[in-house]
């Protein structure tokens, strides 16, 4: 049974990657260490918690000593690091600590995996280090790296130096670039959830300046089953992007929620947009079609249909985020909208 290590196993996409595979893989065995900050939630892995292939740790990817003792412990065959500082909004309000977890604890990690021998490595990254595209155009593995943000440019750090671990040392690392993820369990700053929980609570539904802004959206489930993909098949040293080649406005997610929901559009309000906002994403995500065989499986009009109705089905799990320090930040982004 091979021993994988996922740290950022309780925030979105590694939690859904969790109970993905451990719902109908039994030949692996993961322990997911988590520090447990405001975006990290062991409610997502409620229905996983007791199985035998599974083992929760909090702790933080920065703490060498607790890092060493787990890949003592467990032998571990793979590392996946879904770890990471992931909002551009908290960046910007604050990036010290974006740096500290996003490219201190990458740092640890790969040095762990270096000394202890490990088979692959799979950093997961973003497409927002490749910076901002004009109107045409698709963002390739080969697309220099021109980060815009504190996030990004932190992700960028830490590609660069899982790659430069790989060339120098021969560590096993593959980096995966994705596209804007959505589905169960994301965090409610996230724009998706953000407008689905606005609307539902009949609140203004906040804009960033023309709504104009171009994202490319992928299924979370189709999103870790490249993950899982990459795992398996992908050659060290290499970069994946992921994509689903499904662009769209922002405001135009934005309507296309109000009319799911039955909601006026006079909800929206345009507000000051964000510093340096990235006009435009989209990923070219042939390599991972034409090398490992993976594809989109999730129609769009489907699974936003699918992550309405899940947000309807758990208010209790978002009424519980939105209270307390969650709206002091917003505030701090919105104004008292």
């Amino acid at each position: 049974m091979k021993k994988i290590l996922v740290t950022g196993g309780a925030g979105f996409i590694g939690s859904n990657f969790i109970n993905y595979i451990l719902g109908y893989r039994d030949d692996l065995f993961i322990v997911n260490l988590d520090k447990l900050t405001y975006a990290g939630n062991l409610e997502n892995l409620k229905e996983i918690e007791n199985h035998k292939n599974y083992f929760f740790v909090k702790g933080d990817i920065n703490n060498n000593e607790l890092i060493d003792f787990l890949f003592k412990k467990y032998s571990f065959d793979y590392v996946i690091n879904f770890a990471a500082e992931s909002h551009v909004d908290r960046s910007i309000l604050g990036s010290e600590v974006f740096y500290i977890s996003n490219v201190v604890g990458t740092n640890v990690l790969l040095e762990a995996s270096r000394r202890y021998g490990i088979e692959k490595f799979i950093q997961i990254s973003t497409d927002e280090v490749y910076g901002s595209l004009g109107s045409t155009g698709l963002f390739t593995e080969r697309t220099p790296l021109s980060p815009n943000s504190p996030y990004s440019s932190s992700k960028a750090a830490a590609d660069l130096m899982a790659l430069s671990s790989h060339h120098t040392f021969g560590l096993p690392v593959v980096i995966t670039r994705c596209s804007n993820n959505y589905g169960p369990y994301q965090f409610p700053e996230k724009l998706i959830p953000l407008m689905i929980i606005n609307a539902l609570s009949n609140k203004n539904l906040p804009v960033y300046g023309d709504g104009l802004n171009v994202r490319d959206w992928v299924y979370v489930i189709d999103h870790n089953r490249a993950v899982e993909l990459v795992l398996e098949k992908g050659k060290p040293g290499e970069v994946f992007n992921i994509g689903a080649s499904r662009e769209m406005k922002n405001i135009d997610i934005v309507k296309l929620i109000l009319t799911k929901l039955a909601k006026p559009e006079n909800l929206i309000q345009y507000v000051k947009d964000r510093p340096g906002h990235d006009r435009r994403y989209a990923i070219d995500s042939s390599k991972i079609q034409n090398e490992l065989g993976w594809k989109p499986q999730f129609d769009f009009e489907k699974a936003i249909d699918q992550t309405i109705d899940w947000y309807l089905a758990n208010r209790e799990w978002w009424n519980r985020i939105i209270t307390g320090d969650y709206q002091k930040y917003y505030k701090t982004l919105y104004g008292d909208r």
